[in-house]
Order: C-alpha cells, then structure tokens, then sequence
C-alpha cells in the first residue's frame, strides 16, 4: 500500500511540474536556461555557494535566465539594468514574497514583516518598523548602547593588546558586540560577554543555543519546498526540527514580552516597552505576535549582517595595509589624536565611509537578497516572466560587474566611492518598496566599530601569506575561516581606552 501511494504522489507531482513547463513555453520570449530533469528540475546541478553557481550559469544563459527548482520557476537577474527594472516598473508585481517551510515554522506562517505577502498586513509592519523601530529618532536613542558595546569590544581587544602585538579572534567577538546591541535595544540585555546583564546564567546559555540553532535553521535548504511529495516524508528531519525551535522561540521571546508587561525590567527605554505602549492604544495593529515577529527579524537579520560585514572589511584591510593607513590619516586630520571617533564624526571621514562601501559591494551579507515572487505575468527585459514565478537577484554577480564597475571590478578600492552617486548603484540592502529598513542602523553601527577599530590599534596579518578569502555556508555569507589577527594598541591611544 505504501509503494502504491509513493508511486501516486510521484506521479501527480510529476504532472504538475510537466503542465507548469508546457504552460511556461506559451511565452515566446521566455528566459533562456539549462536542461532540467522531469521532477527535480535543476536542483541536482546547484553547489553552495548559489551566487557562485548562479553566475557561472549567467556567463553562458544571459544576465536574466531561468531555473526550475523542482516544480518551481525560478528567474535569476544578474545586470543592474535588469535588477532596476524589477523594482522599478516591476515593483508591485515582484513585492510578494515566496512561501517556504521555514517561514511557515519561525516566521509565524510567513506573517513577519520580511516573509509576509504584499498588502494591508505588510503595510501596517513596514510602518510600524519605519516609523516606531527603525526610525532616525529611534535610532538615536539607543546611540550610547551603540557607542558602549562597540567600545567593549574595543576594550577587550586592548587587553589582549596592550602589551605589544597579540594574536586575536575577531569573529566571535564581532558577533557577541552586534547581538548584544540589538538584545539590549530590544530588551535591555546583554546575553554574551562575562559581563552579561542576565542575572540567571542559564537564561544566557540557553538563549544563546537557541540563537545558534534558530541561524542555521533559518537558512537550511529543504527540498520539499520544491518537490511537494517529498513533505510526506520529511527525510532528513528538518520539519521537526523547526517544530521543535519554533515553540521554544516563541516561548522565549513571548517571556520577554510579559516580563516587560509584569514591570519587573528596570529599564523601560526598549524596543518591548515603547510597542506595548502603542499595543494599548492600538491593541489590533500591536499583537503580541506582531511584536514577537519585529524582535525575531530584528535578530536575524541585524546580527549575523553586521558583524559578517566587519569580519570581511578586517579581512580586506589586513590584505591592503596601505588603506589602513590612509583611513588612519584621514582620522588623525579630522578628528585628532586627544579623543575618539563619535557616531556624529562619521560624516566627516569620507574615506572610512568608502571603505565600509566597498566592503558592502563585494561581500553583500546576503548575495541573493531575499527572494521575490511575481503576482502576476510581467516582463523582465525583453523576457516575460509567469505569475507566480520566484525572481532572484544576485547581487554579488552585479556589484563585480565590470560594464558597471570598470575594469577593476573585482579589486578592493575604496576610492571608487570618491565618484559622487557611486554607491546609489549598490543592492546590499534591496531596492524598492521591499528594501531593508534597518540600512540605517547597521551602517552606523559598521562604519563607528571599525572607525574606532583603525584608530586605535596597530594591525597586522599573522602571516606573511594575504588573508584568504574562501565563503563559507549560511543565511549571511561569512568567512569560510574565522578571521584571527596580530592587534596592538596605538601608543597615543593607551591611556584613551580604560583597560
């Protein structure tokens, strides 16, 4: 009985991915693409890194091809003039999101501001995150939890450095400074760091093993999003998996919640205590669920973004020490050597900013964006792209370019941001109605860190050898090996720093 079902459901689904390739040849000018198999589509040919797979693919289909991902159509758009486009003329029809299992378990059935379908209910969240989260006021406020975990990072690298050069992890400790700012803007605490606020050690370790499994979680690729029998079988486990993680997220996160509501968290000035305050005047458009979702994509997509973007800018700079020293002159001039950088200083180091630019270019945490799916027919250059379709943007293959940006595309060069709307031409963040809205916040949190990271320390690679550049795997794309360094502190800069 069990073949005989097997062997239905294979069949039905093989149907449904040959109606949907008869029904895609109705367009005339449809994206060029490889051969697929029947069922499977293209899935068997996709190696990590995709961004990788997806260009070699563009280099031999075109700037905007198609894919089949099982019984699923995918277009892939690697030109910027196709990528605007989209976002452009294509704006509304491309806003929708696609649905996958791991939205469905930890984005509460894809209802967070990131996941959720183009309409009312998204609206109500990008205006809440707009205009009481994200906003330039909001973000102010929370400028000395910035400013005072950027500076315990710095403190604890001048312990390891202070007596000449020393040999440091940087990614962790990246890691830990950007958690911690966001926890306490959200909460009021501090869940890594010998120093955590946490009073129970337990909550801290339990919370930061389950931050740890929610990450690998999140970007965990199921085939059962493409090929539907295979969610009768849930092979390798994973659905329970983000069963089992979704209660416990939501458990711990609807903790906090009632915590802030009992009165019993001293500090009132969070993200928590500002959206219950608004809950109880507009109860309908401030759920609790509604909240719990804004403190999870805030964890997600603020954290691991940010400190991958360090790690990276670190890596560039020990490879290019010349650069290190003209961002250091160019601190030295403007803000001098009796005090440090401030966030209010970042405006007048042009070049600091240029270098955080051109880390976004050739490492966008997110190489892919996030995906978008097509409301109903469209064209896409001088393609037509079904309803329903899911349209990916890779934005890594565009940002190293050379038709967009020259013939050293590849190459590490700041000063290319030194052309004025340079960086209007960069995707790191998306473009149109679904762009990320914390841009803001994490670059002011990027450019202050490694500000202070350039003046006040000496760097050095541990070898001779260049720093490697190899990507590993994940929802933001680091490092394939954490990155470990030679730091010491400036002599000028000793007694700036309470050590």
């Amino acid at each position: 009985m069990s073949t005989f079902l097997y062997l239905s459901l294979f069949s039905i689904s093989f149907l449904l991915t040959l109606k949907l390739i008869f029904k895609s040849r109705a367009f005339k000018k449809f994206p060029p693409g490889p051969p697929y198999l029947p069922l499977i589509g293209n899935l068997h040919q996709l190696k990590q890194p995709f961004h990788r797979t997806f260009y070699r693919l563009s280099q031999k289909y075109g700037k905007v091809f198609s894919l089949w991902f099982g019984s699923r159509l995918v277009v892939v758009v690697s030109s910027q003039t196709a990528a605007q486009e989209c976002f452009s003329k294509n704006d509304v029809v491309l806003a929708n999101r696609p649905h996958f299992l791991t939205g469905t378990y930890l984005g509460y059935n894809n209802t967070t501001v990131s996941l959720s379908p183009y309409g009312d209910h998204w609206r109500n969240l990008r205006r809440i995150i707009t205009l009481e989260v994200l906003s330039n006021h909001r973000i102010t406020s929370f400028l000395e939890i910035r400013r005072d975990e950027i500076m315990r990072l710095v403190q604890k690298l001048a312990q390891e450095g202070s007596s000449g050069f020393k040999q440091v992890e940087l990614r962790s400790k990246f890691s830990e400074m950007t958690f911690n700012t966001i926890m306490r803007m959200i909460s009021g605490k501090r869940y890594y760091g010998d120093d955590c606020y946490v009073t129970d050690v337990e909550e801290a370790r339990k919370f930061r093993e389950l931050i740890k499994e929610l990450v690998a979680l999140a970007g965990a690729n199921n085939p059962g999003d493409f090929i539907p029998v295979l969610r009768w079988f849930d092979f390798d486990g994973l659905e329970s998996k983000l069963k089992s993680i979704s209660k416990r997220t939501d458990s711990f996160l609807q903790g906090l919640i009632d915590e802030h509501r009992s009165g019993k968290h001293r500090n009132t000035n969070t993200m928590i205590d500002h959206l219950l305050t608004q809950q109880q005047s507009h109860p309908e458009y401030y759920t609790d669920q509604i909240i719990k979702g804004l403190i999870q994509v805030m964890l997600l997509a603020g954290t691991d973004t940010s400190s991958v973007t360090l790690e990276w800018a670190m890596s560039n700079l020990l490879n290019q020490p010349e650069i290190i020293k003209r961002a250091r002159k160019e601190i030295d001039e403007q803000i001098g050597e009796d005090r440090l950088i401030e966030e209010p200083d970042i405006s007048k180091l042009n070049y600091l900013q240029n270098i955080v630019y051109e880390t976004l270019r050739l490492h966008p945490a997110a190489p892919l964006l996030v995906p978008h799916l097509s409301s109903e027919d469209c064209t896409i250059e001088r393609y037509k792209v079904p309803q329903n379709t899911m349209v990916m943007v890779n934005a890594w293959a565009i940002h190293r370019d050379p038709k967009v940006w020259g013939d050293d595309s590849i190459e590490f060069k700041p000063e290319r941001f030194e052309k004025e709307g340079e960086a209007n031409k960069l995707l790191t963040f998306g473009i149109g109605r679904r762009a990320c809205p914390g841009a803001n916040l994490a670059q002011r949190t990027v450019n202050l860190a490694l500000g202070l990271l350039i003046q006040c320390f000496e760097w050095e690679r541990t070898t001779d050898e260049e720093i490697d550049m190899d990507e590993g795997k994940g929802l933001a794309v680091s490092r394939k090996i954490p990155l470990e360094a030679m730091c010491k502190v400036r002599d000028t800069f000793t007694t700036k720093i309470i050590i």
